[in-house]
């Protein structure tokens, strides 16, 4: 599927919009509902189940867009740093389908975790903070490294480059990411 995206054609690119959407809100929901912050929602009496759908709807789409713009930005300059000719758009296009492992794990994972730990998943302690809660973080992260393995094959299926060009492509890309995610853990 990369391997089409070497075409920046402008009809396949604006036929390829609607799902790249679709799939950036839910890698979105999906990672602010992994996010700390939704992990003490009902702790504050304010907040409810409805409240927090609401939540991670809103929350969600726009963390998914601006991820799509800004990681798609991130992508583009690391891949001019290893000599890509190819476009902003593009690099887009590449970080919005990589993202779908992680929109899977809304409808493969999340309804696993609110069968098994119900509302504890947003709020302090409970069941979900045992060796069980563990190995639902470990799984979340299953899903995000997925996205990243099929963000190398993109960039190296768009590029025609070696694992290794691409590799180093995406680990130059994904070191602000990560420190982002770093720091809104810390804090």
């Amino acid at each position: 599927m990369f391997g089409a995206l070497r075409s920046d054609d402008n009809d396949a690119a604006h036929a390829r919009q609607e799902p790249l959407l679709a799939l950036c809100v839910l890698a979105g929901i999906a990672g602010v509902l992994a996010s700390d912050v939704a992990a003490r929602l009902l702790d504050d009496p304010e907040f409810d189940n409805l409240t927090i759908a609401v939540w991670a709807f809103v929350g969600g789409a726009v963390y998914g867009i601006g991820g799509y713009w800004l990681v798609g930005g991130i992508v583009y300059v690391a891949a001019r740093a290893f000599g890509s000719l190819g476009s902003y758009q593009r690099a887009r296009h590449v970080v919005g389908f990589a993202a779908a492992p992680v929109a899977l794990s809304l409808f493969a994972l999340w309804p696993v975790g609110l069968a098994v730990f119900g509302s504890d998943l947003f709020r302090t302690g409970g069941s979900d903070s045992g060796s069980a809660g563990e190995l639902f973080d470990a799984a979340q992260l299953a899903f995000v490294s997925w996205a990243l393995a099929l963000l190398v094959i993109g960039v190296r299926a768009v590029h025609a480059w070696s694992w290794l060009r691409a590799g180093a492509t995406v680990a130059l890309a994904a070191a602000p990411v990560a420190l982002f995610v770093v720091a809104e853990r810390l804090a």
